[in-house]
């Protein structure tokens, strides 16, 4: 059972990736690497340091997709400050998964959180402006 509810959320985030705008397609990373951090906190604190690995690997590639996503050339001060902001999320996740830090995780989570929010109250008509900060 387990299995075929995993296949299914599969297919259902394929077919969403698949028709969303660039703008949609951040948010749902934003929305997965707070997922993937709130799993590998939970993975500490139930001691199951495979899950939380396997979890916190995700986040940290999570965000570096969207560190990568940065358009440095369109968005110079914005997109360095992202830049800048990711890369202090990735020291800061490494260092949780090797030393089991929930509180690094928390951190990440909250700079995380305060970025996603600016980017979703971003009006809808204001989305394909978006593109010059983030591109995919």
């Amino acid at each position: 059972m387990r299995g075929s509810l995993q296949s299914y959320r599969k297919v259902s985030l394929e077919s969403e990736i698949a028709v969303a705008s660039p703008h949609r397609l951040i948010q749902m990373m934003f929305e997965g690497a707070l997922q993937r951090i709130a799993q590998g906190k939970y993975a500490i604190e139930q001691n199951n340091y495979a899950q939380k690995g396997e979890s916190i690997g995700k986040a940290i590639s999570i965000i570096a997709g969207l560190n990568g996503s940065l358009n440095m050339e369109t968005e110079g001060d914005v997109a360095a400050n992202l830049n800048a902001l990711y890369d202090f999320m990735l020291v800061k996740l490494s260092e949780a998964n090797v030393n089991n830090d929930i509180q690094a995780l928390d951190d990440v989570s909250g700079l995380l959180t305060t970025i996603k929010e600016g980017w979703d109250a971003i009006p809808e008509d204001k989305h394909q402006l978006t593109s010059a900060t983030n591109t995919l």
